[in-house]
């Protein structure tokens, strides 16, 4: 019977010669970034740049306007818009866990439809389809708040749906021990933990709605309904400034959805120290 020879195992990396490695990781990790911008700042041409993308001066007919009505009507949109999904995200929800089965198959197919059609079909159907085929004309803020609303209704409806399952069932059970009715416990007990758990995906949506109210455009938009890329998309054709228009615009959405990112990021910090 043959023995093998143990195998003696690989001499540990002496700690002096590790961080001596990752010091030199770090030494040309920022020698190929200082490279990089050298050479970005060799072939970018300087003057078309300030004249055609950071012509601030050029673009002062926009303001207040751009912050008075684009922005004030960007944030209206959006939040009216949210309040709708979640409203319409809380009762579908609820039906996909529905023991009745003719609540489950409507609300799968709802979901389905709407996470599959792109909003801006939504928003063409709600502002000029429904319009042609009943003969009923909507003002652009409720045709937003109905296209953006119920598009968004779909993906609460998942998120909240997966919130309420991340419940434990001993919530309800321990509620129910208690004599309180099934639908009491669900509203005063289950569903504000499963809003803790899903906030962050949650304030992502909020984050979505706000660049979807874009998409308003294609409905033709009197002054005082336009939103941030409106104010761009006009900028740029009345405006001797490039792109700065836009660029303004984007910056304007920047303002919102930053802090809505950090505050989505605190959400999951949070929740991840409770769950430890």
């Amino acid at each position: 019977m043959s023995t093998q020879a143990p195998v003696s195992p690989a001499p540990a990396m002496k700690p002096g010669r590790a961080r001596r490695r990752r010091r030199l990781s770090l030494i040309i990790q920022a020698a190929v970034f200082v490279l990089a911008l050298v050479v970005l700042a060799v072939l970018i041409d300087w003057g078309a740049l300030a004249e055609n993308v950071l012509n601030f001066p050029a673009v002062a007919p926009m303001f207040p306007n751009v912050i008075l009505v684009g922005l004030g009507n960007t944030l209206f949109y959006t939040v009216t818009s949210f309040v709708v999904g979640l409203l319409g995200g809380i009762v579908l929800a609820l039906m996909r866990l529905s023991s009745f089965g003719p609540y489950r198959w409507l609300a799968t197919a709802y979901v389905e439809f709407f996470r599959g059609v792109p909003a801006l079909l939504v928003f063409l159907a709600f502002g000029y389809g429904v319009p042609f085929a009943f003969g009923v004309s909507w003002p652009i803020p409720v045709v937003v708040m109905a296209a953006l609303g119920m598009v968004s209704a779909a993906y609460i409806a998942e998120t909240l749906r997966a919130g309420l399952q991340a419940v434990p069932r001993g919530q309800m059970e321990a509620a129910r021990s208690l004599g309180m009715p099934t639908w009491r416990a669900m509203v005063t007990i289950v569903i504000p933990q499963a809003f803790r758990i899903v906030l962050p995906p949650l304030t992502n949506e909020v984050i979505l709605l706000t660049k979807d109210s874009s998409l308003v455009y294609v409905l033709g938009l009197a002054a005082h309904e336009y939103e941030l890329t409106k104010f761009g998309r006009d900028g740029i054709s009345a405006l001797d400034a490039g792109m700065t228009p836009i660029l303004v615009a984007g910056l304007f959405y920047l303002v919102i959805t930053v802090p809505l990112s950090l505050l989505a990021r605190r959400f999951e910090t949070r929740s991840t120290k409770k769950g430890h």
